[in-house]
């Protein structure tokens, strides 16, 4: 005997207990899963009242993980990702590009720790941040060791 399928409120809450979910990501997940229309809509309002998706908490949740090992433009495009109110995530980016320097020096520290011997090596360390997505004035300042403003 098989247990029934969980509920679209019960699947929800399953992911909501993983991590924040921002209303839009639930929707996508869930949707393959509603079999009457409109109770998806229905299940997420009744859970966004009772507070169990908070967008502002899921912005806070993502860069606050991510903001140790990633730069704001890349933060930035996981918060838009998730269907995330627009004026929010700037607020936030802003916030984040206040401590970019610095994240971007640890980061590359950690990775590197020792100024490039070659223009080869150069590419290499500016190829790496780039890639976490730091702008190209932070990566220039880090890799070439600059405290300039």
């Amino acid at each position: 005997m098989t247990a029934p399928a969980p509920s679209l409120k019960g699947r929800a809450l399953r992911l909501l207990s993983a991590r924040e979910h921002s209303r839009a990501e639930l929707q996508r997940k869930l949707a393959p899963f509603e079999q009457v229309a409109g109770t998806l809509e229905a299940v997420l309002d009744e859970l966004q009242a009772k507070g169990f998706i908070s967008e502002q908490r899921v912005l806070e949740s993502v860069v606050h993980r991510r903001s140790g090992k990633f730069g704001a433009t890349r933060i930035r495009q996981e918060l838009l990702a998730k269907g995330l109110e627009p004026d929010a995530v700037a607020q936030a980016v802003y916030q984040l590009r206040q401590s970019e320097l610095p994240r971007a020096r640890e980061i590359w520290r950690k990775k590197f720790g020792t100024q490039p011997a070659d223009a080869a090596e150069r590419a290499k360390q500016m190829r790496f941040l780039a890639s976490r997505g730091f702008d190209g004035d932070t990566i220039r300042r880090v890799v070439s060791g600059s405290d300039d403003p």
